[in-house]
């Protein structure tokens, strides 16, 4: 006589094993044998195997829910038959769709408790799939991990960046092979996101191994992993070995799927740090076309400041108006402190000024500033300039390019104040020197600043320094 609870056990245990062909053929053999009720639960255990395949097994989903009903209408009312059929409607409704009845997210059976919580996370109310209680150890091992990926997903729905990067670790640690190398690029990817280049990239080394073939999953994957490997290489001030991934990225991608907006994106920043502006428009206006309605603004603002950088302000001004108009773009300060610059390549100072003033008070304090500064010396108001410039150099981070463009700038303005403050004129210069080509025109100046700093140094204190 075929039990659908031991059935479900040696599934299980195929399933911990990655071994689904097994778990298929248990399942499969048992729905041919057993007695009609062991048959209606064994297809809800089937449908809950099919769940496991996402998007693209809702159709076989439905068929497993369909003939678990018919052979016992009863289990229209099992809490696991309410929670796959949520879980299969917030599938294909979103957050359109009912969500799971609380006595279901309540119920003693951990399994129903699983896809109720994945139902509400498809269904975006992830603040009610975190309150679901199921401990791990309720869970059959081959849902542990998909259990903290479903929290991980929904605290980054609420914005909980760092949570949401312990859980998907957790989750890598509960996986293996492929899906163990996934949950650390989506953890990689979070950890981009706070600004951890470096953890970021340890993360992704450890997932390098577990990549042993070239099947589609696996071509797809790896070209998520070289995309995020070139995130964390530019943010790390190494843009020729970004390069190199963003350009296996985009092989991958092409080999086993269609390109990507992303791919695209982060190439064209990559041309930007290795100071090929023309190239990287090249891939904004390329990220621009396969940009869907979410992604657009971040494209358009991308291709602005490209636009800008090759002096070309009203082109810029017009991207960065489109990028500006979506209300839901996080970066909408920073947009107006590149409306700003463009207004200042205008030659239209008083809108500059404006705009810049306002990037200011929204947080766009850099780029803002550094608009400011050159509002200021075109008046000629030399210490509210040197205010706007020493600003950046305490808020840029340390070597980028807004941080030397203070240095030099404030280095410039303590000189046409006669070096007041010689010491500080000095360390401006330094730093900047330190930065800058040769071959950059403010190579020179730098040193002849330097010099006449560090002569008046020399003068104040009775002495030349050496």
């Amino acid at each position: 006589m075929i039990d659908a609870a031991t059935t479900w056990q040696q599934a299980c245990t195929a399933l911990a094993g990655g071994d689904y062909d097994t778990a298929f053929g248990v399942l499969e053999a048992a729905m041919r044998e057993a007695r009609k009720p062991e048959r209606a639960r064994i297809a809800l255990y089937l449908a809950s195997v099919q769940s496991l395949y996402g998007d693209a097994a809702t159709g076989e989903v439905a068929a497993a829910l369909r003939e678990a009903r018919t052979l016992e209408p009863a289990l229209r009312e099992d809490p696991l038959y309410l929670a796959l059929s949520a879980e299969l409607d917030a599938r294909t409704r979103g957050p359109d769709a009912a969500p799971p009845p609380e006595q279901v997210r309540a119920a003693a059976d951990p399994l129903a408790r699983y896809h109720a919580l994945a139902a509400l996370a498809l269904a975006e109310q992830p603040q009610a799939a975190l309150d679901v209680y199921l401990p791990l150890s309720e869970l059959p091992e081959h849902l542990q991990w998909r259990l903290r990926s479903w929290q991980a997903d929904s605290e980054e729905q609420l914005g909980h960046t760092q949570e949401a990067a312990l859980l998907y670790a957790e989750a890598a640690h509960h996986a293996q092979g492929l899906n163990r190398a996934v949950m650390l690029q989506e953890q990689a990817a979070l950890l981009l996101q706070l600004g951890q280049a470096e953890e970021a990239r340890q993360v992704l080394a450890q997932a390098r191994p577990l990549y042993l073939g070239h099947d589609l999953d696996e071509g797809l994957n790896l070209a998520t992993w070289h995309y995020l490997q070139a995130q964390a290489l530019l943010n790390l001030g190494k843009p020729d070995e970004a390069l190199a991934s963003i350009r296996e990225a985009d092989r991958l991608e092409r080999a086993f799927g269609d390109p990507s907006y992303g791919v695209a994106l982060v190439w064209g920043q990559v041309m930007t740090q290795l100071g090929q502006p023309e190239e990287a428009l090249r891939h904004f206006e390329r990220a621009l076309t396969l940009a869907t309605d979410a992604d657009r603004p971040y494209a358009q603002h991308e291709l602005g400041v490209a636009l800008l950088d090759l002096d070309r302000p009203l082109e810029a001004r017009e991207q960065l108006e489109a990028a500006l108009a979506d209300p839901e773009y996080p970066y909408q300060p920073e947009v107006l402190a590149d409306l700003a610059e463009c207004d200042y390549r205008l030659g239209r100072l008083q809108e500059a000024q404006q705009a810049a003033e306002q990037a200011l008070a929204q947080g766009a304090v850099v780029p803002a500033s550094l608009v400011l500064g050159s509002v200021a010396l075109d008046y000629y108001h030399l210490d509210e300039a040197l205010d706007h410039y020493e600003r950046v150099v305490r808020e840029a981070a340390p070597q980028s390019r807004d941080w030397i463009t203070a240095h030099q700038m404030a280095a410039d303005v303590m000189a046409q104040q006669g070096f007041r403050d010689p010491a500080a004129a000095y360390a401006h210069a330094q730093q900047a020197l330190e930065y800058t080509p040769e071959s950059d025109d403010w190579y020179g100046t730098l040193q002849d600043h330097l010099k006449k700093a560090e002569a008046l140094m020399g003068e104040k204190s009775g002495r030349m320094l050496n």
